[in-house]
């Protein structure tokens, strides 16, 4: 069967469009663009999502942080989407440090970065009892009690109170920071104890150190420590004892008995300075106070070299005082004068006795002979005549360029820079005095007997203390060590902790480094005697350290300041205010500025132009300890014994503020070092 035939496509008539007729529309659908721009955000959000890496930012703080990221970072539950790249990130927290810094992402999947954010300061409020304390928070004063809202940085805090009389307190404080208050009520613990005292009879007036505190009957309260406590009434006896105060620990003395006083003889002589022994025991010099037991024979006996010596029984009263001036007849010898040139003219204490050679009958004293003439150095020489035996004084006199070449010169200096001060006691008013203190001296310990002493010999003696700088050219590892982390070792502090053979074998090794010969006398390395007769260096004899250190002119010193006590100005560097936590026995009322040892010369010079007599050091002398006899006779330049077991060591310290030890007769003795001991040298002139 045939297929049918298709059908003929027919064409269609052409109309034009009517006028006004719209035409076909033939763009692209609004829907479209929508799809596209639909899928063009997927395809984006797609590509960063496939690009993005996973962060996890954690933030160190308590509480919630308000976090802030620079550019495209989208949160994903707590990590953040991010491009490969650098941010900038911006943390805040309640109680910290804002914080803002960079944050690079790199090319790893996921990453985490942590951002440690700073506590604010704590802020403290701390009161305190007593009220008023010195607060330290790490060792740095921040102000006085009470404090409040002091800011401090969070951790663990070491805080620290002071007062006068209390103890320090020290505790440790957890600081929260972060703004948050945190307030304390501390407590110092007193440094003192309550003391009772009570007398028969009683309106005693209360001394402590020294210094008056009341009458009896008294409740005083008292520094910790040890304490010198005395009672005093007119008519009776003063009564003296030592305390050792603990603190919080009171005591009850009880009720002590005054004894009657003593019946006061004042003594004094013409000449001045005689010798004065009562029963036969040396008391003193004239002029001086001399206490007698009441209703009894006291027999009394004066005598100075030259003159004859009186004696008489005497008997006091009880509480009475008495004067009495005993005149000395002098005994004569006769001196003979040769003087070169012969028209020079002679000066015998002070008075002009004429021209050229003479026979003289003068007092069996010490006379101070000057011989004078113009062009020619005055030249100077003493002499003790002696009944019925002729002495000769000849004297040449020289022009002032010879003498310059004869004269000792008034300083020398060692090998180490050291400065030794020449003395000539001859040429003082009083080369003869007392060693020690009387009995009624306030302080006196029972080392301190009288004895009386004469120095003729010159000698030089160190203007200041040997210095750790000077020490260690002898011994370069020696450290004088620190006290409760004050430092005692600083090359221009005193060197301390030396013991008296070390300092000894000092002044030897700088005796040789001179090429002088050494005064000490060695075995093995040992100090086992001396040699009077060497000039070289040596530690001073204790009569020449009190000389220096007491007799200015016609006076006798009690302390380097004067008489008074307590001192009215700071003059030397011993136990004050600011030592009280390292030595507990201080001067109260008495702030010198170094806590320890002080730079050698740190304060003013005494009379003989010497530094640190009184305090920085106590220094170690020559002499072997002993307590010498209550004698009336004179020793002239004493060396004391050869060797012994203890040497004396005379002068108060950075360690020592107490009444007793501040007075220049204290005593001490050792062998050992000490961080409180030094010394300085010294050496014949010749």
């Amino acid at each position: 069967m045939d297929a049918p035939k298709p059908e003929a496509i027919q064409p269609a008539a052409f109309e034009p469009l009517a006028p006004g007729a719209a035409p076909r529309k033939t763009g692209i659908p609004k829907s479209r663009w929508i799809l596209a721009a639909v899928l063009g955000a997927f395809a984006i959000a797609l590509w960063f999502l496939l690009t993005a890496r996973s962060l996890e930012l954690l933030v160190v703080a308590e509480g919630e942080a308000e976090i802030s990221i620079s550019g495209l970072a989208l949160p994903f539950g707590d990590r953040y989407l991010l491009r490969p790249g650098q941010y900038a990130v911006a943390v805040e927290a309640t109680g910290y440090h804002p914080y803002e810094g960079l944050l690079e992402i790199g090319r790893a999947a996921t990453q985490r970065h942590e951002i440690l954010l700073q506590p604010l300061p704590g802020r403290l409020t701390i009161d305190s009892t007593p009220e008023t304390a010195a607060l330290f928070v790490d060792g740095e004063r921040v102000g006085d009690t009470p404090i409040t809202d002091l800011p401090v940085e969070a951790g663990l805090r070491a805080l620290r109170l002071e007062a006068p009389r209390y103890l320090p307190l020290e505790r440790e404080l957890d600081v929260t920071g972060r703004a948050v208050q945190q307030q304390l009520s501390l407590v110092l613990d007193p440094a003192w104890a309550d003391v009772t005292i009570n007398s028969t009879p009683p309106g005693a007036t209360v001394l402590v150190d020294g210094e008056p505190r009341g009458t009896t009957p008294a409740l005083v309260d008292l520094l910790q420590g040890e304490r010198q406590l005395a009672l005093q009434l007119p008519g009776y006896a003063p009564e003296e004892q030592a305390l050792t105060i603990v603190a919080g620990e009171a005591q009850d003395l009880g009720t002590i008995t005054l004894v009657p006083a003593t019946g006061i003889l004042s003594l004094s002589s013409v000449p001045w300075g005689a010798n004065v022994s009562v029963n036969g025991e040396f008391a003193g010099q004239t002029p001086l106070d001399l206490e007698l037991a009441p209703a009894q024979d006291h027999r009394i006996s004066v005598s100075r070299a030259g003159y004859q010596r009186r004696s008489a029984s005497m008997r006091m009263a009880a509480g009475e005082t008495r004067s009495e001036t005993i005149t000395l007849s002098a005994l004569l010898g006769d001196v003979v004068v040769k003087v070169q040139p012969a028209d020079a003219e002679l000066v015998i204490n002070g008075r002009s006795m004429g021209r050229g050679n003479q026979t003289l009958a003068l007092p069996a004293v010490l006379h101070r002979l000057e011989f004078r003439l113009d062009g020619y150095e005055t030249i100077r020489r003493s002499v003790t005549p002696r009944p019925g035996l002729e002495q000769l004084v000849d004297v040449a006199l020289m022009t002032p360029q010879e003498a310059r070449k004869a004269r000792l010169t008034p300083t020398v200096t060692t090998a180490l820079g050291q400065t030794l001060i020449l003395m000539n006691p001859l040429d003082s008013p009083r080369n003869e005095f007392s060693m020690g203190a009387s009995r009624r001296d306030p302080g006196r310990r029972a080392n301190e007997v009288l004895h009386p002493v004469r120095l003729e010999r010159p000698f030089y003696i160190q203007d200041r203390e040997v210095t750790n700088a000077q020490f260690r050219q002898f011994q370069n590892s020696h450290n004088s060590g620190q006290v409760e982390g004050n430092s005692l070792n600083r090359e221009h502090q005193p060197v301390a902790q030396v013991s008296w053979q070390q300092a000894a074998s000092f002044c030897n090794w700088l005796s040789r480094r001179e090429g002088l010969k050494p005064f000490y006398k060695e075995q093995q390395g040992i100090i086992v005697g001396f040699d009077s007769s060497a000039l070289g260096y040596r530690l001073p004899t204790e009569a020449e350290w009190a000389w220096v250190a007491r007799i200015q002119g016609e006076d006798v010193l009690r302390f380097t300041w004067g008489e008074d006590f307590p001192p009215s100005s700071v003059n030397e560097n011993v136990a004050d205010n600011s030592s009280a936590y390292v030595t507990g026995r201080i001067l109260n009322g008495y702030d010198d500025g170094y806590v320890v040892s002080a730079p050698v010369g740190s304060f003013k010079a005494n009379h003989h132009q010497l530094f640190d007599l009184g305090g920085n050091v106590s220094e170690w002398i020559h002499d072997v300890y002993t307590i010498p006899a209550a004698s009336g006779v004179v020793t002239t330049d004493p060396l004391g014994a050869q060797r012994g077991d203890n040497y004396v060591i005379r002068g108060a310290s950075w360690a020592l503020g107490r009444l007793p030890e501040l007075r220049l007769t204290y005593r001490d003795y050792g062998q050992r070092g000490r961080d409180d001991v030094g010394f300085r040298i010294a050496r014949y002139a010749e």
